[in-house]
């Protein structure tokens, strides 16, 4: 029974992806400005946000509601706790530096999750936006979340992957 419900989930999250995958393909990257400059690794940088950033609302969109509670196995998060993960680390990795730990998200059903995303990509959107070539090796915070704000911004692409 648990290999079917794995592979239950298995087929219901490639689904959901390979639904955003088509979506994504509309998503063009931006070209880096300079070649080999933190101008282009910015650039990089806010260009896999993009990406992964459709593909997540697209995966959310696709999934039918009454499915947020899907859960394959009692170990693994359901599908509301996910997306819920995936905004939380978000609020962290691009909240201003020293400010207080984002409260945690609860969220179970696919409107609610949604708005939790969204305003999470909001507060990145902002984020990113003030990552220039001046500021971008700037270092502040502590433990996982210190480094520079072009290695945090990096680090949200990496964890939304």
């Amino acid at each position: 029974m648990k290999r079917f419900t794995s592979t239950i989930a298995g087929v219901a999250l490639c689904t959901g992806m390979a639904a955003a995958q088509d979506t994504m393909m509309k998503v063009p990257a931006p070209p880096p400005k300079e070649k080999g400059s933190v101008a282009a690794m910015i650039n990089e940088a806010i260009a896999g946000y993009t990406q992964i950033k459709t593909i997540i609302i697209a995966a959310i969109d696709k999934m039918p509601a009454e499915n947020f509670s899907f859960r394959p196995t009692p170990e693994v998060r359901t599908y509301a706790e996910l997306f819920n993960h995936v905004a939380q680390a978000q609020n962290a990795l691009c909240a201003a530096p020293g400010s207080a730990s984002p409260a945690p998200i609860t969220a179970t059903t696919k409107d609610d999750v949604m708005t939790a995303l969204k305003k999470s990509f909001e507060l990145c959107d902002a984020t990113y936006a003030t990552v220039t070539p001046e500021n971008a090796m700037e270092i502040s915070g502590a433990g996982f979340l210190r480094g520079s704000k072009l290695g945090m911004i990096s680090k949200n692409v990496e964890h939304d992957n």
